[in-house]
């Protein structure tokens, strides 16, 4: 069968949520997790204080989160990145490193880049363009390694779809900011490599593990379950932002079916939180939530509908993105208005913060205020701010640091790492600085 028919009668066959289904009220808050964050204030926002958080938001991208990137990850040894920076600034010269922290750079330049036309952030952008191109990309089957060996050897050569999908979102970004043809050339290759191997053609979505063939892996490096929330979260967004600049009509078909998938399968309409792990057949596998990446989706699936264009899609997304800000504020938000990473039914099951969390819970509650003009999501949003300038804010050495303790307490992880890298908190705060001059009305400057 022509799998773009596939695609269409495995969309019409998924069960639609019944219109009002995500109106329906929050859980009553759980034992011990506060609401403080949610306490409403009178009357709109003045746009003077929308234009005061934005500039704060862009002295935090400018002034501090950028220039930290730009002045300790390079090594100009071999035209890479520095695998690893313990939080004392110590550089591990001799660890492997990650196309997922190149791809992230990458996308995090190009972006600011595109904003305010800096050279220097072009050239950065340059840098981690070359770097994926020449270190990363698998020549012979296709795709991104997972890792490089310190001198530029493949090291964990594995295809994770999770990997995949961050070289498409920041390809395609790097072609918005400098219309490379080749980095779109490549986005689209990748996107198809995934279309061949790692699409279920039968349940829909992707599997997250492939071998360097791309062949299906056993083990899933992101949990213990063959399909999660996080490779489909990412792959949502790089396929909205390979959209913008590929409009083709099969990649189109796959997004509006992914959008239904977050809708049906990876969203729990009863919850409002997102299933972690799933079967092939989307049975869901253990019970525990991610506040960071509830919100997170939050604005991404409206992101995503209106990139598609479908009015019908976007009034679904903004339902579903409030209903999501307003559980994970309820329960996730701690009364100084950091974010706890995990949870489940019975209560906090981690206490620990992570940057990664907040910054996407600054955007989350904002994009909830634009939707519904409820300020207190706008407090929610200055709440995530406050806390993130408060204690994640590394006023020593630059960046955020990685993870706090519950109380505050910063714990020793490293500055930069696979994981770690100026993605979630530079785009946070060119989110804010976007969408709070937008509802300011303020003149765009980009």
């Amino acid at each position: 069968m022509n799998p773009r028919r596939l695609c269409l009668l495995f969309a019409a066959c998924l069960p639609v949520i019944p219109a009002g289904a995500m109106d329906s009220p929050p859980p009553p808050p759980i034992a011990g997790q506060s609401s403080s964050a949610i306490s409403p204030k009178e009357g709109s926002v003045p746009a003077a204080e929308l234009l005061a958080l934005a500039g704060a938001a862009e002295k935090e991208l400018r002034g501090n989160v950028l220039p930290f990137w730009l002045k300790y990850t390079r090594n100009r040894d071999n035209g890479g990145f520095y695998g690893l920076i313990d939080q004392d600034m110590k550089i591990r010269k001799g660890t492997p490193r990650g196309a997922l922290l190149t791809s992230r750079i990458l996308w995090t330049f190009s972006a600011a880049y595109r904003r305010y036309h800096d050279p220097e952030y072009l050239e950065m952008a340059r840098w981690a363009y070359r770097d994926l191109m020449d270190h990363f990309r698998d020549r012979e089957n296709g795709g991104l390694f997972w890792s490089i060996t310190a001198d530029g050897k493949p090291d964990e050569t594995f295809k994770q779809v999770y990997g995949q999908a961050f070289g498409i979102y920041a390809l395609a970004e790097y072609y918005r900011a400098t219309n490379a043809q080749p980095a779109l050339e490549e986005a689209i290759a990748i996107y198809r490599l995934l279309e061949q191997h790692a699409y279920d053609g039968r349940q829909g979505g992707y599997f997250d593990a492939l071998d360097r063939k791309w062949q299906r892996m056993g083990s899933n490096l992101l949990g213990r379950a063959p399909k999660s929330q996080n490779s489909h979260i990412h792959v949502l967004e790089a396929f909205t932002n390979l959209m913008r600049v590929w409009p083709d009509a099969g990649l189109r078909v796959r997004q509006q079916e992914l959008f239904e998938l977050m809708l049906t399968r990876i969203i729990d309409p009863r919850t409002h939180h997102l299933v972690l792990f799933m079967k092939d057949d989307w049975t869901p596998v253990g019970e525990d939530y991610s506040y960071g990446h509830d919100i997170e989706l939050s604005w991404l699936i409206v992101e995503a509908a209106e990139v598609l264009g479908d009015p019908a899609a976007l009034a679904r997304a903004k339902t579903v993105g409030v209903a999501i800000a307003r559980v994970t504020a309820t329960e996730g938000v701690d009364p100084d208005g950091g974010v706890v990473s995990e949870g489940n039914a019975r209560g906090i099951t981690n206490g620990n913060k992570e940057w990664w969390d907040q910054a996407e819970a600054a955007v989350g509650f904002l994009n909830a205020y634009q939707i519904s003009r409820d300020p207190k999501y706008y407090a929610a949003a200055q709440h995530s701010w406050d806390f993130i300038q408060t204690k994640f804010v590394d006023r020593k050495n630059g960046d955020w640091f990685n993870l706090l303790k519950r109380d505050g307490t910063p714990l020793p992880l490293p500055k930069v790492s696979v994981w770690k890298c100026p993605y979630h908190n530079g785009r946070a705060c060119l989110e804010l600085i976007e969408r709070l001059e937008s509802l300011a009305g303020a003149p765009a400057t980009h």
